[in-house]
């Protein structure tokens, strides 16, 4: 029974209880002040920074910033931290020890809101290489400022830049660069936005100066976000064309008929107005005019132009019906047994079927003077012909004349002003949409 127990193999020992005291001999993290800078004294310290984009989360145009996650790396070297190891292999800390050594003082600027992820734990990594090099890696999401230029949108491009400085040590204590230039920024394949395409992302580098405290060194994101038109073809383009060429429905129908102009023509400034309304509701007031509001406003005063149109058909027809009234009145004398309104109707040839049928009971026989008053008896005799000129000796010529003079209704009750609209305001149109599609794509 001793000799079985002997055999089995012994149990390695718990190298966590003293994990502890190896730390800190190691590190040496309580032997030296890790409130000043590596060499301080001495020249910069560089610190190589490279950033992987996890996700362009979102674009907002009325506050103009943008949010984005990211993993930010730094690498710097830090001889106090240097240990001797006979593998030579790394040591990882989590962010517990962060607060014990130097770290750069890096800094988003321009930037609204950030924080660090700390799902489950704190979203920090620090590891430390036996020659003291160093990789200090966190998980930021940041809500940074992009000044965005609307003048064409939305066929509009806009750049942004994420920025990152130090925020204490200037260019003569601390030197930031990327580590491996363009390299140094890599993003997900699956990037996407609603309403962008991604074009391309780039870094550059650049100091900058503060008059009171000196010369930084400044890290730039650049990404290039060109916007996607087919949304707003759908939701605005498309519908103020069909308004205006519903405005140009009015042309054609009679110009007597003036509550369908009128309902048609306040019908599609009010729906105009609603889609301008909308629009601006999603955007920042700015003070220039954006392409859409071009576009927009110009359909807008089409809009309104073709209510004004009507306003003057309306009245020059008025106006003309009344200068030719009282021509007729004054030149025209009475007929014997009509009235001179209806008689001097149908001498013009736009007497109503109304009035025709009132001619049915006339014939082609005179009246005698028995029959009619004795003022009526001085009327001219040419008179008395046109008047039995005018009234029909059978039902088929009735109907023929009755379609011919509904014709010729029609024809008069079309306004020239209509007829030079119907291609006037859809060439003009059309004219605007080739001027405004070649400028802004």
């Amino acid at each position: 029974m001793f000799s079985s127990c002997s055999s089995l193999p012994k149990k390695p020992p718990d190298v966590t209880k003293s994990r502890k005291s190896k730390t800190e001999n190691l590190l040496k993290v309580d032997d030296h002040d890790f409130t000043m800078r590596p060499a301080f004294g001495g020249p910069a310290i560089p610190v190589g920074v490279d950033v992987q984009v996890e996700s362009l989360d979102s674009i907002s145009e009325v506050d103009m910033d943008f949010t984005m996650t990211l993993y930010l790396r730094h690498y710097w070297k830090d001889e106090r931290l240097s240990f001797s190891s006979s593998t030579n292999k790394s040591m990882t800390f989590d962010g517990r020890l962060v607060k014990k050594i130097w770290v750069p003082d890096v800094f988003f600027v321009h930037s609204k809101r950030s924080f660090i992820h700390d799902t489950t734990t704190d979203n920090i990594m620090l590891r430390v290489f036996p020659d003291g090099h160093v990789l200090y890696s966190l998980r930021v999401t940041v809500t940074a400022a992009c000044n965005m230029d609307f003048s064409r949108f939305p066929l509009d491009s806009q750049t942004c830049s994420l920025e990152l400085e130090s925020y204490a040590y200037t260019d003569e204590d601390l030197m930031l660069y990327w580590k491996s230039g363009d390299e140094s920024l890599s993003t997900d394949d699956r990037i996407s936005l609603s309403q962008f395409l991604i074009q391309k992302f780039h870094t550059t580098s650049r100091l900058a100066f503060y008059s009171s405290t000196g010369w930084y060194n400044r890290l730039y994101i650049n990404f290039t976000l060109r916007r996607h038109i087919f949304f707003f073809l759908l939701q605005t383009y498309f519908p103020a064309t069909l308004m205006v060429m519903l405005s140009w429905v009015s042309f054609w129908i009679d110009r007597r008929a003036v509550p369908a102009r009128v309902s048609l023509g306040i019908t599609t400034v009010l729906t105009m107005s609603t889609i301008i309304t909308g629009v601006n509701a999603s955007m920042p007031r700015v003070s220039y005019i954006k392409a859409v509001d071009i576009y927009l406003w110009v359909s807008f005063v089409f809009v309104f132009l073709s209510v004004l149109e009507y306003a003057a058909v309306n009245y020059l027809s008025t106006a003309q019906d009344r200068r030719e009234r009282k021509r007729r009145e004054r030149s025209l004398p009475c007929t014997c047994s009509i009235s001179q309104t209806r008689s001097m109707t149908m001498l013009d040839g736009t007497y109503s079927e109304a009035d025709t049928n009132s001619l049915a009971g006339y014939t082609e026989e005179p009246m005698g003077p028995e029959d009619e008053p004795e003022e009526k008896q001085k009327v001219p005799e040419k008179s008395e012909h046109m008047v039995v000129h005018l009234s029909m000796s059978s039902e088929a010529a009735g109907i023929k004349k009755r379609k011919s003079l509904r014709a010729l209704n029609i024809i008069q009750n079309t306004h020239a002003i209509d007829k030079y609209s119907r291609m006037i305001f859809p060439g003009s149109y059309i004219f605007f949409n080739l001027i405004y599609w070649s400028v802004y794509c």
